[in-house]
């Protein structure tokens, strides 16, 4: 494949982070055994989860600099969130507490493949109190990604000091990525949906979501794809067990999946994001980079956790050494 038909992210200085992630970290609880029920636990085991938590320390976990940029209760929730990270190497500076009655999310998750529930916590959420402030554009200024994700979008002071921070990634030359995280009962409807996303994407340079994700922000995928080549943007479609397509430029990458026996439905978007990411800044290379995403996304669903479940370097060389893509990734 030329690289003149792909279309590239460009790094051009060293910068103290090589990501920030905007949006939400919070607490999961798990019932015991694994395969259990929520109504029939006696029992939980805890991990940190929430798409941005989950995203940065899948980044950290890789081996790159990365920030949360979140808002945590002051609580003993909010310090349980705050311990996690700092354990998987995640800088907190960005991390403010809030002091009134807002809460951090929870997240009751069920370790099975079929008939799995997943029931969260959000009324007032303490991630949504999130501020664009100097400290924040300094760090954005000293970071080589911002990755936002859509839940940051769906309340109006959080949606506007969201969209600041994208607009001083644009002006910094930090390249934005936006997985739009997209859960039907955060949002009052779709038309609002599809309004917002549409502003921040165009802020965007990597923007990632699913079919469904996709249809909320476009009647037609097709269209989209060619407004992000018209508009120097990189859209990469997750197919869930179908594997995944990235359109770049003029081309477009479709890769299969590292077939592994799935435990839990959940995670794998976060692990794909995140290692994609890391080995994209590394090598340059798309099909490296979405191959390594692909070998996360597996390994996560394979295992109990969310945030714990993120693999290191090593898992994933070991994987990609003993198993091969399904099918192979293939540039048209």
């Amino acid at each position: 494949m030329s690289n003149q038909q792909v279309l590239h992210l460009n790094y051009k200085t060293q910068r103290s982070f090589d990501a920030l992630v905007v949006g939400r970290a919070g607490l999961d609880l798990y019932p015991e055994p694994d395969g259990g029920k929520i109504k029939d636990a006696t029992s939980f085991s805890s991990d940190l989860g929430g798409s941005a938590g989950n995203i940065a320390v899948a980044i950290a976990k890789a081996g790159s600099s990365v920030g949360l940029i979140s808002a945590v209760s002051n609580d003993a929730v909010g310090e349980f969130v705050k311990q996690r990270l700092q354990n998987e190497a995640v800088d907190i500076s960005l991390l403010t507490l809030t002091h009134g009655n807002e809460r951090t999310s929870l997240a009751l998750a069920e370790v099975r493949h079929d008939d799995c529930q997943v029931v969260i916590y959000r009324n007032d959420a303490a991630d949504l109190k999130i501020q664009c402030n100097d400290t924040i554009r300094r760090a954005i200024s000293n970071s080589q990604n911002l990755v936002v994700t859509g839940t940051s979008l769906i309340d109006i002071e959080s949606r506007k000091n969201t969209l600041e921070m994208m607009r001083h990634a644009v002006e910094v030359d930090c390249h934005v990525w936006l997985d739009l995280d997209y859960r039907a009962w955060n949002w009052p409807n779709v038309e609002t949906t599809r309004q917002v996303y549409r502003e921040a994407v165009a802020l965007t340079r990597v923007v990632v979501g699913n079919e469904d994700e996709f249809s909320v922000l476009t009647d037609d995928i097709a269209t989209q794809i060619k407004d992000c080549k018209k508009n120097q943007q990189i859209l990469i479609l997750k197919r869930g067990a179908e594997g995944s397509s990235l359109f770049t430029g003029e081309s477009q990458l479709d890769s299969g999946i590292y077939t592994l026996k799935p435990l839990k439905p959940y995670g794998s978007g976060d692990a794909f994001v995140g290692n994609l990411l890391v080995n994209y800044l590394n090598s340059g290379d798309w099909l490296s980079a979405v191959a390594a995403g692909s070998a996360a996304a597996a390994l996560v669903v394979s295992t109990r956790g969310c945030a714990s479940a993120m693999p290191n370097p090593e898992q994933l060389d070991f994987l990609q050494q003993t198993r091969s893509m399904s099918p192979a990734a293939d540039w048209r």
